[in-house]
Order: structure tokens, then C-alpha cells, then sequence
């Protein structure tokens, strides 16, 4: 585990823990402000980690919207964005999705072995496909990606997600960001599933900053000894 990258988690919730509505028009937890944040966060990682029902449900592009950010990576050497990852046990990722239509930049798929004939089948050269045995574990696909020079993974969710890199103990930084309003329905996504989190109330995760950005909260949690003060 002393390879894996630093692994940051980055969420948006309601004040009642969720990540969207139940309805098929994508709700907007943040505000202009923190969106800028969250790319200057970006602009920091090697890799950008989100699930194939985030690919599916939100068509996220996953890039630096900043000119002078991109600009930045590029004269230190970097790449231009970071690597695009994404995980899915059945494969059903669609290839015009903004996941791989959009940048040039590297973008990576892991999924069982058994996945990976029909998965190479539907995208084709868009993205590396890779196995992880009988199942993705986050602690292999984290691993996976040190090797191949990642140093700082930025996890963007979905909450299936989230909650497999928190149970497997996969995470050192969790950057919360809390909505003013309530979304009042329990068919909507939440933050997390259930799990026997390392977290709980005989061992606190550690808040280390809270402020009002506008009219929203961050909260910052350390989640390892190997969180970056």
C-alpha cells in the first residue's frame, strides 16, 4: 500500500446526505465558486476517478476548465489534464460518452477479467482496458495505478464508489461539500451505501478546515497518517 497514490475523495451532498435528485435532470449541488476549487483541485492530481454509473448518469468530461491551469501543467512537464479513470463490472460503458469523446489525454478502464472481451469489443482504442481478476478492489486498482506513476488520485464518485475506496480503508483525504437545501427523497443517490466504515463513533475521522465557500459548506477530513497538511 506504500505505492498507491495519495487518494483525495471530493463530494457535493445535500444538507440530508444526498448526491442528486431522483430525477433525470442533474441537480446542482455547488456554486460557481467551488466549482472553481474543485478544478484548481484537479489541476493538482494525476488522475481523476469517477464509476461507470457517473459516466452513465452525469457524462462528466473530467477536465481542467482552466486555460491558465492547463497552461501551468504543461510547462511543468505534465500532461495537459489528468488521467481519466473508470471503473464497471459489466462493461455496459457507452463510447460516446464525454469520459472518452473529450481530451486527449489518457484514459483507463478497470473491470473483472471476464469483462474485458466485451469491453474492448464496445470502446475499442478510446480507453486502456484493464483486468483486475474476479472483481475490482480498490486497493488493486489503486496500487495499479502507482505503478504506472500516478502519485495523486482525485475520486469524484459516485456514491457506490466512494464507499468501496471508504470501507477498503483506500482514502486520505475526503473534501465534503454541503448543499443549503434539502432534496427530501429517499429513491435519490446518497454519499455513501452501507458498510462497516473505519470510521465510526469510537474512531473519528478529523476535521482539519470548515468555511463557507458562498452559500456553501467544505468540510476537509483527514482520513490517514499520510494526509498532506
Amino acid at each position: 500500500m506504500g505505492d498507491r497514490p495519495y487518494v483525495l475523495l471530493s463530494c457535493s451532498i445535500s444538507l440530508d446526505g444526498y448526491l442528486d435528485s431522483a430525477g433525470e435532470e442533474r441537480l446542482l449541488l455547488s456554486n460557481d465558486a467551488d466549482f472553481d476549487r474543485v478544478d484548481a483541485v484537479r489541476a493538482g492530481c494525476d488522475a481523476i476517478l469517477v464509476g461507470a454509473a457517473t459516466v452513465r448518469n452525469d457524462d462528466p468530461r473530467l477536465q481542467i476548465r482552466s486555460a491558465e491551469r492547463r497552461r501551468r501543467r504543461v510547462k511543468q512537464g505534465r500532461p495537459e489534464g489528468p488521467v481519466k479513470v473508470t471503473l464497471t463490472s459489466r462493461g455496459d460503458l457507452d463510447p460516446r460518452a464525454r469520459f472518452f469523446t473529450h481530451g486527449d489525454g489518457e484514459k483507463l478502464v478497470y473491470c473483472p477479467d471476464p469483462t474485458v472481451p466485451e469491453l474492448e469489443r464496445r470502446i475499442g482504442p478510446l480507453a486502456k482496458v484493464v483486468a483486475l481478476g474476479g472483481e475490482v478492489r480498490m486497493d488493486a486498482l489503486a496500487a495499479d495505478l502507482g505503478a504506472r506513476g500516478v502519485r495523486r488520485l482525485m475520486v469524484e464518485g459516485g456514491g457506490s464508489v466512494h464507499t468501496q475506496f471508504l470501507i477498503a480503508g483506500v482514502a486520505d483525504e475526503l473534501h465534503l461539500v454541503v448543499a443549503p437545501f434539502f432534496v427530501g427523497d429517499s429513491r435519490a443517490r446518497r454519499f455513501v451505501g452501507d458498510g462497516a466504515f473505519p470510521w465510526c463513533a469510537e474512531r473519528r475521522a478529523e476535521l482539519v478546515e470548515s468555511r463557507a465557500i458562498g452559500d456553501v459548506a467544505l468540510l476537509r477530513y483527514a482520513l490517514s497518517d499520510r494526509f498532506e497538511r
